[in-house]
């Protein structure tokens, strides 16, 4: 599972002339985002412009997600909103893993939609547009069939240091509780080569930190049969101009030794580990189809803490799974205790649409849900005061990321992926997109304190 991002909405280039105008509102996690970077970059090649509100826009877009709870109705109620500038002559259209969640479903209880395309079939949006265009619907919905991926040299990049590439595609593990394998479709990969080839390119656009994306990001597997996961890692993290390389979301069961190899091989991949692990229990484990046991996800978890470099490790966590027992969820506060995790995502448990977790019984009561979360939230903010204070006296490398005026401090993030304030002296302050070394001198639960040094 990829971890959500706040709604992002994008403010990008104008054509010359423009003569057509859009506008996206993204949800989600980076997936998503980086598929709305990929499909602004489409529709500008199109002959479409970019504006910053929906009054401007011809075309509204809402990109979604279906991992939360609801997130259907929230899509609804946004179309409800929008109804309201249809006598404008606006067009509108649903994206993303509700758009392949609900299909035609979308016309029927929001009529004035135009366009409804689910991830896997972005690549057809030329030709949707031409659909819509002549005033007709447009539905791009491949349900698992389609063995392409989204690839385009189009994408239109929000970050100009930091960017993001899809390796793979889809998912073919079924977890449980998890909607994606029927939104995303089926598991395909990008052929090695292409991948390097935009990462070449990104480069020479002046990106510093390249992002591997995937909703299994290591169960990639090469079309092409060229690379395996660790070695397409170890190849861009070689490749001359890029300082970072960072994955997500990695996927237990296909998370080798040879990723950590790489890791301690290359000085640019980043000493961050994102591996979800959902449960300490094992009958837990194996009731949400995870496919690994605690024992092998801890096997996992040593072959990095035998890292040469020491890694920071992060996960996501899930709460009240059916017939999860206190002495199940008991397990799961062990764990964090044993591994020692750098930060979690927690989410409570929600039942969402076709997934297997729907036929199960015993269901945890909102109430006790809710407090499972916040006992979880409460340990591991502990642990984090612990880990993160270690840092104090030590020296880390920063991207500059940004200034915060109100505190007179510059954001920066380390290789471990952690957040770091800092003071420049004046006369000396960093540019955004900069790498400088920074001296920790204070740590909170979830951030460091430091000066830079010069």
């Amino acid at each position: 599972m990829l971890s959500a991002e706040p709604p992002t909405r994008y403010t990008l280039f104008m054509s010359a002339a423009p003569q057509k105008t859009f506008y996206v509102e993204t949800f989600g996690c980076q997936m998503n985002v980086h598929d709305s970077e990929k499909v602004i970059g489409t529709l500008v090649h199109e002959g479409y412009s970019q504006v910053q509100t929906v009054e401007q826009a011809d075309l509204i877009l809402y990109n979604t997600c279906s991992i939360r709870d609801k997130a259907e109705q929230k899509v609804f109620h946004r179309l409800a909103d929008y109804k309201k500038l249809l006598a404008q002559g606006k067009k509108f259209g649903v994206l993303g893993c509700v758009a392949q969640q609900e299909g035609e479903k979308i016309f029927e209880r929001a009529p004035h939609v135009s366009l409804v395309c689910g991830s896997a079939s972005y690549r057809n949006l030329p030709q949707m547009l031409v659909q819509i265009e002549a005033g007709k619907r447009a539905t791009g919905l491949d349900d698992r069939e389609t063995d392409e991926c989204f690839e385009t040299e189009f994408t239109a990049r929000t970050n100009p240091h930091r960017g993001y590439i899809t390796i793979i595609e889809g998912c073919d593990k079924f977890c449980a509780y998890c909607v994606v394998p029927f939104t995303r479709g089926k598991e395909r990969s990008r052929t090695s080569e292409s991948v390097l080839a935009e990462a070449r390119q990104m480069v020479d656009l002046g990106y510093s930190e390249i992002q591997l994306l995937g909703q299994n990001v290591n169960s990639y597997r090469d079309r092409a049969g060229k690379r395996s996961f660790a070695e397409l890692l170890t190849a861009v993290g070689e490749i001359p101009g890029i300082k970072r390389v960072r994955f997500t979301t990695s996927h237990p069961r296909d998370f080798g030794r040879d990723i950590v190899e790489a890791i301690d091989a290359v000085p640019t991949l980043c000493d961050h580990v994102h591996l979800p692990v959902q449960s300490g229990s094992t009958r837990v484990l194996d009731a949400m189809q995870r496919l690994y046991t605690r024992e092998q996800y801890l096997e996992r978890i040593a072959w990095m803490k035998a890292a040469k470099r020491e890694l920071s490790i992060t996960t996501d966590v899930i709460v009240g799974f059916p017939g999860e027992t206190e002495a199940d969820f008991a397990e799961t506060l062990s764990l964090l205790a044993e591994v020692g995790y750098d930060s979690i995502f927690t989410f409570k448990y929600s039942p969402r649409p076709n997934t297997p977790s729907l036929a199960l019984d015993d269901a945890i009561p909102e109430q006790e849900k809710s407090r499972r979360l916040e006992v979880l939230m409460a340990k591991q903010k502990e642990i984090q005061i612990i880990r993160y204070r270690k840092y104090i006296g030590t020296r880390a490398e920063v991207m500059v990321e940004g200034r915060n005026e109100a505190r007179k401090q510059w954001i920066g993030r380390t290789s471990q992926n952690k957040t770091l304030n800092f003071s420049a002296p004046e006369g000396a302050e960093p540019k955004v997109g900069s790498y400088v070394p920074v001296s920790i001198t204070a740590s909170f639960p979830n951030s460091l304190l430091g000066e830079m040094v010069i």
